[in-house]
């Protein structure tokens, strides 16, 4: 089964709580995953680390396809788990969509409109977010990785901190995303849905994949040129992945190029949608990687550059 819209807030997660980290992708550095495992204590959180978390090691991977989806299958329906974080991106996470039980993983969330537990993570990310909204029907948060370069570092982006915690603590709370650039005037809005750029065109033509209509789409991506940048978003165009959408809010593009480039490619690629584009939001791969609900309901008002997200519609 296929759900068209996702199910009620995830779950406040109690301090004292048990949280999982598992790797869903690439590998894990030691020296990031230690500092964010210190950073989850000091929120008072007990984390639980996957068995293959650290391996062993498969090239590119964490672990072998069946171990990373053991490691997120255990973790999802342990009812002593409160939350399931996920410590880096890289590559990996779309290899195991087709080894994980998920009529197991949606008797754990509990049906709808249970209240799962909150699932993290960005990046190679995006692809189980898609899949835990269209298979599971259940919301979860675009934010930043434990082992990533913000919450792995000694001293973490306080801001990005703040945002992650109240995902936890406090997911009934509206986030308000400001600083945008106006790229297409307008209002509009709609349910998020989104993340990297590269990895939901990699799920074009799979069940993952769905469609953007009646959403605010969130993109961003690193490292991807902005010719790059530019055929990604041709191909979304012409498959007709942005029919219906309502509004789409851009976050950081690391490393993809001079701004002014990326802003133009943007305007020159989404503007004959008639939808309002923002882009520079304080969320993806950037200095500053605020956490963001999806499957909620999300106003942006393209002219004053900001995003603001109601996690109670």
């Amino acid at each position: 089964m296929l759900f068209e819209t996702s199910s009620a807030v995830p779950a406040p997660v109690p301090r004292g709580a048990r949280v999982a980290v598992i790797a869903p992708a690439g590998p894990v550095r030691p020296e990031r995953l230690e500092h964010g495992c210190a950073l989850l204590r000091g929120l008072d959180l007990e984390p639980v680390l996957g068995r293959h978390l650290l391996g062993p090691v498969s090239g590119y991977l964490a672990a072998e396809d069946r171990q990373r989806a053991a490691d997120l299958e255990e973790a999802w329906t342990d009812p002593d788990i409160h939350a399931v974080l996920c410590a880096h991106g890289g590559y990996g996470s779309v290899r195991m969509l087709d080894l994980l039980d998920w009529d197991r993983m949606a008797r754990a969330a509990g049906g709808r409109p249970t209240r799962a537990k909150p699932f993290v993570g960005s990046s190679d990310v995006t692809a189980l977010h898609r899949a835990f909204a269209l298979r599971l029907g259940v919301r979860t948060h675009y934010g930043p990785v434990v082992a990533g370069p913000i919450l792995g570092a000694p001293d973490p982006c306080p801001v990005t901190v703040r945002s992650f915690a109240g995902a936890l603590f406090s997911p009934e709370e509206p986030v308000e995303l400001s600083g945008g650039r106006c790229v297409v005037p307008g209002r509009g809005e709609g349910t998020t849905l989104g993340g990297t750029l590269s990895l939901i065109c990699s799920l074009a033509g799979a069940r993952e994949s769905g469609s953007a209509a009646g959403a605010v789409v969130l993109l961003e991506d690193v490292k991807e040129g902005p010719y790059r940048i530019d055929r990604m978003l041709t191909q979304l165009v012409r498959s007709g992945w942005f029919a219906g959408a309502r509004a789409i809010a851009c976050g950081s593009w690391e490393a993809c190029g001079p701004a002014e480039e990326i802003d133009a490619i943007l305007a020159d690629r989404l503007g004959g949608l008639g939808v309002p584009v923002v882009t520079g939001l304080p969320f993806g791969h950037g200095p500053t990687q605020s956490t963001v609900p999806l499957g909620a309901h999300a106003v942006l008002d393209a002219v004053s550059g900001v995003l603001r997200v109601d996690p109670r519609r």
